[in-house]
């Protein structure tokens, strides 16, 4: 999880809060990256410096959006199938995401498939937003 934004301490430490609790069976297992020198980058900045054995199929910004909106909508990018494909997720969904997409368990495109209008990703079973 790369942090590019840092205009709110608040929300930063209330999204690690978030995803370090288990929700049901699901553990997020990510590295949390607090570095300035990520401030303001954008996907397109991003992909060119993922070397090429990277370990990850996705990745995770905490951008502006995410850091703005109340609910926390966390970047998530492709870095594997389609490099670049996007998705907006919530805090909660994460362990769920994580998990499914590391073990290959699900693809990067069956969430991006079934994120509401909005383009945010609540659940398989929360369509109703």
């Amino acid at each position: 999880m790369l942090r590019t934004d840092f205009s709110n301490q608040f929300a930063w430490e209330e999204i690690r809060a978030e995803i370090r609790k288990p929700v049901g069976m699901f553990h997020a297992y990510v590295e949390f990256v607090d570095d300035t020198k990520y401030q303001d980058m954008t996907t397109a900045q991003l992909l060119p410096l993922v070397p090429k054995d990277y370990d990850h199929n996705f990745i995770i910004l905490v951008d502006r959006t995410a850091v703005s909106q109340p609910e926390l909508p966390l970047l998530t990018v492709d870095l594997y199938e389609e490099p670049g494909r996007e998705f907006r997720a919530i805090p909660s969904q994460i362990q769920g995401i994580e998990n499914n997409l590391s073990t290959a368990n699900m693809d990067f495109a069956e969430f991006a498939e079934a994120v509401d209008e909005d383009g945010v990703f609540r659940g398989f079973f929360e369509q109703d937003h």
